[in-house]
Order: C-alpha cells, then sequence, then structure tokens
C-alpha cells in the first residue's frame, strides 16, 4: 500500500506548495464553521470575532462573606439571640429588655401553665420594655403609652395592657465581669394592677450600686392570673388544674434565670427572688411550692404575707383565703358573664346553663372571651384576686408548711413600712369607720400626685385630701394617724409576725428592716408618711418621674434621701452576695429578727438605727 510520504516523494515542489495551501484553507473554514455554530448556540454573545485558541480559564468565584460578627450587646439565650443596649453613658449600665420568658398567654393557652417561647432565628432586639399585661386601669397601672404620663389618669377604670406580656428585663454593670449575683423582682399591685415598665422598678441604679444582675419580669393580672373554675381543669402535672396561673408566670421567669442568665453574666446558683405587697405574697407562695425547688437561694420580700385566718388572732386580716373562697368567685365571675352577654337573663338561669353544657364548652365559652371587656364586666364580683392554696401549687396551708419544714429554707429578708396603711386610707369607711379617709377619688388624687412639684411655694393642704373626721392627723383615737395604725397592725403587721416568727422556729437567718423615712414635703408627710411602697424608691435608687417618687423628691431633702438609698442598695447588695445583709454603709449592725433596723434620714444624713 503506498504511503502518504511515498507519494509525496514522488510530486514535484510546485505540486507539494498547492496541497499545502489547500489543507490551511480548509482548516481555517473549519474553524470558522465551529465559531459559527458556538455563536448559533449563544456561546459567544457579544464576541467581535472567532476565537481560534482558547482563553484563560475563568475566574474562580469568590469565597462568601463570613457573617457579620455579633454586637456586643448580642447574648445567646435558649430560644435565640438578643441585642440590648449599652447605657454604660447615661447608667454605667447595660440592657435588655422585652424579652420572651414564655409563648403568649392567649387562645387555647388562656388560663393554662406557660409554655416555653417559641425558638426565633436571627437577633431579636431586646430594646423596649414588653407590653403591660391587661388590667383594668389604677394609679399603678401604665398609661396608654405604656409608661408614666398624665394618660394614667384617664385611663383609670379602663382596660390598658395586653395578654401578650410575658416578658422580662434584664440590667447589669457595664463590665465584663461574671458570675455576677442575680435578683428577679416581682412587682405590686394587689395581683390586679402594675407593669414593669414603671419607672420606679428600672433597675440600673440598683445593678450598679450592687454590682448585680437585675431582672424583673412580668405576670398575669386578675382573673387571667388567679381563676378557680373546676371546667378549667385539663388534667396535667403542670400546675394547669391550680388556677394558679401568675405564680406558674412566676416560675417560669425564674427557669428563664436558670437556663440563660449566665449569658449576661449572672451566676444561675445564686437567684434572690424578690416581691412588693402583692408581688411580696406571690414570692412567699412560690417559696412554699414544691415546684420551685432549687430555682432561687435567698428571698427579699416587702411587705407581704401568705397566713389565713386560721393562723392569725381575732380582729387581723389576712392575706389569703382558703381554696374554696375562690371557687366561690369562679362560679360568680361564669355567672356574671352569662348573664352580662345575654346568654342567661339572671344568676339562677346561669347555673341552670352551667349544668346542661360540658366542661370543654365552658372552656371554650371562657377563652372566647374578649379580655378587656370580661375584666371590666366582673370588676364587681371578682373580690381579692391572689395566690390560691390549691395543695399542688401552693399547699392548702402555707405557713403550716413553713412550720413543718417543708419549704425553700433560704436566707431571708424582709422589710415593712412604719405607715404602711396610710396608702388604704379610702379602705377606712370598711373597716369600722364612718367613712373613707380621702374626700378625693383616684383621679383627683392621681393628679395633684403627676402635677405636685416638691420645690415650689405649697398650694395643697391636708384639708384638701383627708376628710375632716380624721383631723387633726395627731388626735386621738379617731385621727388619720391612730385610724390608718389599725391597717398597718391589722393586715401588715399581723402578717409579717406570724409568718417571720414561724420561719424563726426553722431557721435563724432572717433580718428584717422598718422604713420610717417621712421627710416628704407638705401635705404628703401626714398624708403618705412612710406609707406602703415608699421604700420601693429607696431600693431601686429611683426618685425620678413615677407615681411615688413625684411626692418623696425634693431638694430639701434630697441629701439624707440619696444618703438612706445609698445605704439600703449597698444593703441589698451583701445580701445578695452573702445572705447577710450587713454593710459598714449602714452604721449599725443589724441583728436578725426580731430584731429590725428602722431605716430612716434627717433632710441631710442617714439615720438608722436597731430596735431590738
Amino acid at each position: 500500500m503506498e504511503t502518504e510520504t511515498n507519494a509525496r516523494d514522488r510530486q514535484g515542489p510546485a505540486a507539494v506548495k498547492k496541497t499545502a495551501t489547500a489543507r490551511a484553507v480548509a482548516l481555517v473554514m473549519a474553524a470558522a464553521a465551529l465559531a459559527a455554530l458556538s455563536a448559533c448556540g449563544g456561546g459567544g454573545s457579544g464576541s467581535s470575532g472567532f476565537a481560534f485558541l482558547p482563553g484563560p480559564p475563568p475566574a474562580p468565584a469568590p469565597a462568601p462573606a463570613p457573617p457579620a460578627a455579633d454586637g456586643p450587646m448580642v447574648r445567646q439565650t435558649v430560644a435565640g439571640k438578643v441585642e440590648g443596649v449599652d447605657d454604660s453613658a447615661r447608667t454605667g449600665t447595660w440592657f435588655w429588655k422585652g424579652i420572651p420568658f414564655a409563648k403568649p398567654p392567649v387562645g387555647a393557652l388562656r388560663w393554662r401553665a406557660p409554655a416555653a417561647p417559641e425558638p426565633w432565628s436571627g437577633i431579636r432586639p431586646a430594646t423596649r420594655f414588653g407590653n403591660a399585661c391587661l388590667q383594668i386601669g389604677r394609679i399603678f397601672s401604665p398609661g396608654a403609652n405604656n409608661t408614666y404620663d398624665e394618660t394614667i389618669g384617664t385611663m383609670l377604670g379602663k382596660p390598658s395592657g395586653s395578654e401578650d406580656c410575658l416578658f422580662v428585663n434584664i440590667w447589669r454593670p457595664a463590665t465584663e465581669e461574671k458570675n455576677l449575683p442575680v435578683l428577679l423582682f416581682i412587682h405590686g399591685g394587689s395581683n390586679i394592677s402594675g407593669y414593669t415598665a414603671d419607672p420606679l422598678y428600672d433597675g440600673a441604679a440598683l445593678a450598679k450600686a450592687a454590682n448585680a444582675v437585675v431582672i424583673t419580669a412580668s405576670y398575669r393580672l386578675g382573673i387571667l392570673g388567679f381563676l378557680n373554675v373546676p371546667q378549667l381543669r385539663p388534667g396535667g402535672s403542670e400546675g394547669d388544674d391550680s388556677g394558679n396561673f401568675a405564680l406558674l408566670d412566676n416560675m417560669a421567669a425564674l427557669r428563664f434565670i436558670r437556663d440563660n442568665v449566665a449569658s449576661f453574666g449572672g451566676d444561675p446558683g445564686n437567684v434572690t427572688l424578690s416581691g412588693e405587697s402583692a408581688g411580696a405574697t406571690n414570692l412567699l407562695s412560690v417559696m412554699t411550692s414544691p415546684m420551685a425547688k432549687g430555682l432561687f437561694h435567698k428571698a427579699f420580700e416587702m411587705s407581704g404575707g401568705i397566713s389565713l385566718a386560721s393562723n392569725l388572732p381575732p380582729g387581723t386580716l389576712p392575706s389569703l383565703s382558703p381554696a374554696s373562697v375562690s371557687l366561690a368567685q369562679g362560679e360568680a365571675i361564669l355567672e356574671k358573664l352569662l348573664v352580662a352577654d345575654g346568654t342567661a337573663a339572671d344568676a339562677t338561669a346561669a347555673k341552670a346553663y352551667i349544668a346542661t353544657r360540658t366542661p370543654a364548652q365552658i372552656a371554650d365559652y371562657l377563652r372566647s372571651q374578649d379580655g378587656g371587656k370580661m375584666l371590666t364586666t366582673v370588676v364587681g364580683v371578682q373580690g381579692a384576686i391572689g395566690p390560691i392554696p390549691d395543695g399542688t401549687v401552693i399547699p392548702t396551708d402555707p405557713i403550716g408548711a413553713i412550720a413543718a419544714d417543708q419549704y425553700a429554707k433560704v436566707p431571708m429578708l424582709s422589710g415593712n413600712t412604719r405607715d404602711e396603711g396610710k396608702l388604704f386610707a379610702s379602705l377606712l369607711g370598711t373597716i369600722g369607720f364612718p367613712k373613707p379617709g380621702w374626700i378625693v377619688n383616684d383621679a383627683q388624687r392621681f393628679s395633684m400626685m403627676f402635677s405636685f412639684d416638691p420645690d415650689a411655694a405649697p398650694t395643697l393642704k391636708v384639708e384638701d385630701i383627708i376628710d375632716p373626721f380624721y383631723l387633726p392627723v395627731d388626735k386621738a383615737g379617731t385621727g388619720y394617724d391612730a385610724a390608718t395604725a389599725l391597717i398597718t397592725k391589722g393586715l401588715f403587721e399581723a402578717n409579717r409576725d406570724n409568718l417571720l416568727d414561724t420561719m424563726k422556729t426553722r431557721q435563724s437567718n432572717i433580718w428584717h428592716y422598718r422604713l420610717d423615712w417621712a421627710q416628704e414635703a407638705s401635705p404628703w408627710n401626714d398624708v403618705y408618711g412612710a406609707a406602703h411602697a415608699f421604700d420601693l424608691p429607696f431600693v431601686f435608687g429611683n426618685f425620678g418621674p413615677s407615681v411615688l417618687s413625684n411626692v418623696i423628691r425634693g431638694k430639701a431633702n434630697e441629701k439624707g434621701r440619696l444618703a438612706l438609698s445609698n445605704a439600703v442598695m449597698a444593703s441589698v447588695g451583701a445580701f445578695m452576695r452573702t445572705g447577710d445583709p450587713n454593710t459598714p454603709e449602714l452604721g449599725a449592725t443589724w441583728a436578725p429578727w426580731p430584731s429590725q433596723l428602722l431605716l430612716d434620714a434627717t433632710p441631710t444624713a442617714t439615720k438608722i438605727t436597731l430596735m431590738q
């Protein structure tokens, strides 16, 4: 077979050149055809000619940017990340507000134990307070803007807040220090009012002074927080059947602290549970609950009590009532709602209607009610609201449980004010006196307090506020001081003595103070003096605008008032750290109960003494 080389050898030079030229032309045409085919496929869009050789390989795609680093105020909770505020320039603290510690207790979760919050992705802003819990407006309720302002006066008697309200707020010093002691505060308000956004409860000053993490937590109020209706009992072990939904909220806040506070620099093994008035009563109830075991390590109660009438001497007023009382209240509330919406003509017809319905039908009916309308409807029949001694969440006899050593036996700091009863002068007509102590209603009294300028020339007199029957205030027997002292002794001191004397049989680390400070500008030094809740500004170090602070502050008393507050905050900090409130700032040695430390000040200096 003739090879290509042999054939080329027989051709002349001209033939070889012709053949080479033909092949070059063919190669060019083939390249052009391939380029054209490529262009038809869209692979060379925008090219101005044919590509004869492959170009350089494409540059690799840039690597994805790393996620942005979390800001310095971002903290991780079990449910997700939250970002707070660096307030170091103003208060020396960092804060995180409005962090949910439970799902909104709405719809099917109304009157159920709080459930863990839904997790979230991304970073949740924690810069503003959450909603106040739904309530009927009182002086200690929020205004229309969830804060202390003039709208509190216009919201009296009206629904305010929301059922979506279970949030915590956290303050800590603006440092990187870890394992700080932690305080959880439960606000007061008769378990029917109050809100954590009240400037009185801002935790910045106390967190800075005590070098601690200070937390406030909301809880359900009124009949949304405490309601004993058998048809709402689903069974189970979460406390749903008890009616003590507010106490379950308090304990859910403690569990939030246990699971999350380390992220904020707090020590979950050193938690002080605190509260004032109704908040203190809730705290003391939680102390006796088997469900709260291990959730806190110290207690600081102000003006609370958990005594039943059976625990107290005759002529005194209990803080708690048996479960049978709340059961009757629950029945009356259900009947009232059925009559109010026209389902039944009267209470008798309501009872008959209830008897024909299943528990599930009654539960659905109650959960279908508009919250604000429901609270408004039942105001007249709900009676006193508070912990229900159901035997599950709290014992049927909480004082008896303490006597039997069945409670959280932790160091106890306890406090009262000298003139507790003066804040309740409007109730004098209900305890044997002929009329209320004040001649002004709540709207008028709030307006007086809101607009009061302690540094201006006096424009108010005691006669503008206190009924003439109780004047002069120091009149023996029926004067304002003597009359309101009966409330102080019969309610607050009777419950205090019963509680602390019973605890004393089981532990010795109990300390008690009495606030005697009454340096307000006239006439509030007589109207209130050292009234119920007036220790709160001293504990929190807050004398800015608030319902109480407006009548407490003033240049005339400022030096002594602030000195007393500083000593109190130092003592609270010492108690949180060690379980003992003694500290050099007090200038006195505080002996355990039954001794009492009297907290007072002149206009310019502290005046702290021990009463044996």
